[in-house]
């Protein structure tokens, strides 16, 4: 797309253009071009079909693992146990294709930023046409209020500004000149004399020409990032992947080892064909996705009683990996609500306290507050900061009447979609109300008899008032350079006095002082007037008397302090990516932590220079990036995935929707967010807090412990049982279980206590745990050892039974019947071992999830009932047991368990032991 718009000659450009900026178009011309380069709209690719959507659902290996499982279950006879995987199956298809149809709304979504409608010039007329229908050399009309319906390159403007935050971040609207011209490499945010798609015009009026439409518009632009930025696999996609085809190797190799042994020792080949079948069955366990959704869907619940909407549960597991959050500054660490926090008088420097759009604050001197009246010039100081203004505030609620002024006042805070105008003016009106001088004091007293609006050449705005039609005044504010250059005296304790240039530039000193702390500065100044007198504008703004200055900023997010050096002790660094200027993205940084005392901005200008190499070197050692676009904020993201860090991305403007998608997690604002972004992200925060993501990110941690639960349990009951079987194998020992047996096993074991551990919450200390690294599997850290240690510990008490009965003269059916309930039994005493990571079944208390114990009750009743309900007998070949051999089969399953109880218990006390003792040797020591 061109992009050198704004620094074309504005002749050259309306000659490149065909573009009658006197007349506009004709309808015939318009028709042509609008037929050549398609509608004014945001066209995007055509999304996947159904099927195509269902198709990549089912591609995945676990999935074709579990079907298999299903058919070889089905050829068994175990109808039940098939229906269950194929149910498992369904479900999480299902899932899958919903959530991403509803992904595919992200760019939808953009269309709704194009205004429907848009005045233009054509063939003399002024018209309103729909906003598809423009066409490049439209001439175009827009004043306060309206959204820009294409990008425009400005003829004329009459004191514009614009708010594009949604599109660059600034928190600041925007001055925008006509007589502007750009070298050619500004960044979209230095533009001055265009307008883009999107964005909201908040003062003045403006005509220009239609220079780009639709898909070459900047909105164009963040629409194909958003198309390009396609869905990944999740970290839990991924090591459920490489689980699956770990197992599909292990059950390949388990059904050719068996059925080759079984051959050589003369066995039947079908009978072992069955058994080396059901084995690899019994390897893949297909509770495992019924248990992890359970997990998520769980912890979406508890996200969301934590004002944590999550779109896609996958994103739950993903956020407890994140190493790096790239949070955008305006809306998710600052409030994007300008707020007075200085006034600097000629005799004194008030701070004034609050944030926000709320009227709770006071003026205080030197840690005092500040007496209204007392204060020479402050009253008319606040009287011209909020008749000379012309945002507006809703009706303060009924209620008491305020405190004298100086005290400390309670207010209802408006919502933000509840005000309208320049941010800058609407921090001035809540100035008034913070110090009981609110614009409705006026309403009754104040008749305004003239109004010089504010332009980008005088930097200034003036009213003419007449205060109770005795007292006329001109209040006039605006740049410190520009209101100061027209004082000729300033208000002192005993009244005006002259200025002088030397005064002048102090006074232009302390304005630069403010600046430097990232505030933005507003002068204030007056002169009287005789009753009845209107001077033009040269006159009004002429030997003005300075009142003073006003500093303000937009103020942090309550406790995001607390919550970024939070983050930092869980392992998460954070990085600022704004498009806001330097200095102000620098000094918000280093208030908040985020950078060091010396670290400077990298610019999008600088990141353009880079080569990939030297974008991941700087992404791993910068925290702060100014002046990004939206493509710079996709190319962050991405070096940040290329280092291997998974990321989160934060936004709440259209600027950020194509990051946001790019993300491992996008995390939108869900009360001041722009609703594309919320669409492309998979969570959505309700409250806009950053702390929010934290908690998300705690559940996200819990969730993955609780997924290496499911390992830990299931796999290590698979292993007991595939040991047991190989052990018999190979010591041509008779097969201890049937092939039904597995299965049965399998339905009982792997159900609903797997589903069970799924509701564990997260534990104790999670954020202050070491965090995983982005390549580790699930069974990284040692799993993969506990797994065989305690699948040998139950076989070989399985094992142990088996050849116990028989030494003892029981027949096979009796023997195998042991074998199979010690199995059961060994599994059912590991579930409670296996909520720990480091085996102690004492380390989390029973009442944290009383769901556990009512699936064990259910899963030993199914296999008592197997053992003496007819039916169950004669299908699965088992017997009922005498009580020596119940005795047996207890203390055979139970003695791994119990031994981690007695292990735990010694270590604790031993600890306890060498604490008292350096105890006593400290007091020994003392005394």
């Amino acid at each position: 797309m061109n992009r050198a718009f704004h620094a074309t000659p504005l002749d050259q450009l309306l000659t490149q253009l065909r573009a009658d900026v006197v007349h506009g178009l004709s309808p015939g011309e318009a028709a042509r071009r609008l037929a050549k380069d398609g509608p004014n709209r945001i066209e995007t690719e055509k999304p996947p079909g159904p099927w195509a959507i269902l198709l990549r659902q089912v591609k995945d290996l676990m999935m074709a693992v579990l079907g298999l499982a299903a058919a070889v279950s089905w050829a068994l006879g175990e109808g039940a146990d098939a229906a269950a995987i194929v149910a498992i199956m369904v479900l999480n298809t299902v899932l899958g294709f919903v959530q991403e149809v509803r992904a595919e709304r992200s760019l939808e979504a953009l269309k709704e930023l194009a205004a429907p409608q848009a005045r233009v010039v054509r063939q003399g007329r002024v018209l309103w046409v729909p906003s598809a229908e423009l066409v490049p050399g439209d001439r175009v009309q827009v004043e306060a209020g309206d959204r820009v319906p294409a990008d425009l390159r400005l003829l004329e403007a009459w004191g514009l500004e614009v708010d594009e935050s949604l599109l660059t971040g600034e928190s600041v609207p925007v001055e925008k000149r006509a007589a502007w011209i750009g070298r050619g490499d500004e960044d979209v945010a230095e533009r001055v004399n265009m307008l883009f798609m999107g964005t909201m015009i908040t003062r003045g009026r403006a005509e220009a020409v239609v220079v780009a439409t639709g898909p070459r518009t900047e909105m164009g632009e963040i629409a194909a990032l958003i198309g390009r930025a396609g869905p990944e696999s999740t970290p839990l996609q991924r090591r459920m992947q490489e689980l699956g085809r770990v197992l599909v190797g292990v059950s390949v190799g388990l059904v050719s080892l068996v059925y080759l042994v079984g051959l050589a020792r003369g066995l039947p080949a079908y009978g072992m064909f069955l058994t080396g079948v059901s084995l690899a069955v019994a390897v893949i366990p297909e509770g495992l996705p019924a248990a992890v959704t359970v997990a998520l869907a769980l912890g979406v619940q508890r996200m969301i009683r934590r004002s944590c909407i999550v779109r896609r549960l996958p994103a739950v597991e993903t956020l407890g990996s994140i190493t790096a959050i790239c949070a955008d500054k305006t809306g998710t660490l600052t409030r994007n609500e300008m707020t007075v926090i200085r006034v600097e008088l000629a005799h004194t420097s008030l701070a004034v306290t609050g944030s926000g759009y709320g009227a709770t604050g006071e003026l205080l001197e030197r840690g005092r507050p500040a007496e209204l009246r007392a204060t020479a010039g402050l009253e008319r100081l606040l009287q011209a900061a909020v008749l000379c203004n012309r945002a507006r505030l809703p009706a303060p609620m009924p209620g008491p009447p305020p405190r004298a002024p100086g005290r400390q006042r309670r207010a209802v805070r408006p919502a933000a979609s509840e005000v309208w105008g320049d941010p800058t003016e609407i921090a001035l009106l809540v100035l008034g109300r913070k110090t009981g001088r609110p614009r409705e004091a006026w309403a009754d007293r104040v008749e305004q008899q003239a109004e010089f609006p504010f332009d980008a050449d005088r930097k200034r705005m003036s009213v003419v008032v007449a205060v109770d039609g005795r007292e006329w005044v001109v209040l006039c504010k605006g740049a410190p350079e520009a209101v100061v250059a027209r004082c000729s005296r300033v208000e002192q304790r005993g009244g005006p006095v002259l200025l002088g240039e030397p005064g002048r530039r102090r006074w232009l000193e302390r304005a630069e002082a403010l600046s430097a702390e990232a505030l933005r500065v507003l002068a204030l100044a007056y002169r009287p007037l005789r009753p009845g007198e209107v001077p033009d504008q040269e006159g009004a703004e002429s030997e003005l008397i300075l009142l003073g200055l006003v500093g303000m900023h937009d103020p942090p997010r309550e406790g995001v302090e607390r919550d970024l050096e939070r983050a930092r002790r869980a392992g998460i660094r954070t990085l600022m990516i704004t498009g806001d200027h330097p200095r102000t993205a620098e000094a918000i940084a280093r208030a908040l932590g985020i950078a060091g005392p010396g670290e400077a901005a990298v610019t999008g200008r600088t990141l353009d220079r880079m080569d990939e190499r030297e974008l991941a070197r700087v992404v791993g050692e910068r925290s702060v990036f100014a002046r990004v676009s939206p493509r710079h904020k996709v190319q962050l993201v991405r070096a940040l995935k290329a280092r291997g860090e998974p990321v989160a991305m934060t936004g709440d403007g259209v600027n950020d929707a194509a990051a946001v998608k790019e993300a491992d997690v996008g995390i939108a604002m869900g009360r001041c967010g722009a609703e594309v972004t919320r669409e492309a992200a998979s969570v959505v925060l309700t409250d806009d807090r950053f702390g929010t993501i934290l908690a998300a990110v705690e559940e996200g941690r819990g969730l993955f412990q609780n997924v290496r639960t499911f390992m830990r349990y299931l796999l290590g009951c698979n292993a007991g049982e595939v040991l047991t079987m190989l052990a018999a194998t190979l010591l041509a020992l008779p097969l201890p279980l049937t092939p039904l047996q597995i299965l049965w096993m399998n339905l009982v074991t792997d159900g609903l206590p797997a589903v069970a551990l799924g509701m564990d919450p997260p534990a104790p200390g999670v954020m202050d745990r070491p965090l995983r690294r982005a390549g580790d599997g699930v069974l990284a850290g040692g799993l993969g050892w506990q797994l065989l240690r305690r699948g040998a510990a139950i076989g070989a008490s399985a094992l142990g039974v088996f050849v116990w009965m028989l030494a003892r003269g029981a027949d096979l059916a009796t023997a195998r019947t042991a074998a199979f309930t010690s199995l059961v039994a060994a599994q059912l005493f590991y579930v409670f071992s296996a909520r720990s990571e480091v085996q102690d079944p004492l380390e989390r208390p029973l009442r944290s999830n009383p769901w556990l114990l009512g699936a064990v009750w259910l899963s030993w009743l199914a296999q008592t009932a197997a053992l003496h309900v007819p039916i169950l007998r004669s299908v699965l070949g088992t017997v009922p047991l005498p009580a020596d051999a119940w005795a047996g089969v207890l203390l055979a399953a139970s003695w791994p368990t119990l031994w981690d109880v007695a292990r735990h218990v010694g270590r604790a006390a031993g600890s306890g032991v060498r604490r008292a003792r350096g105890i006593g040797v400290a007091a020994l020591r003392k005394t």
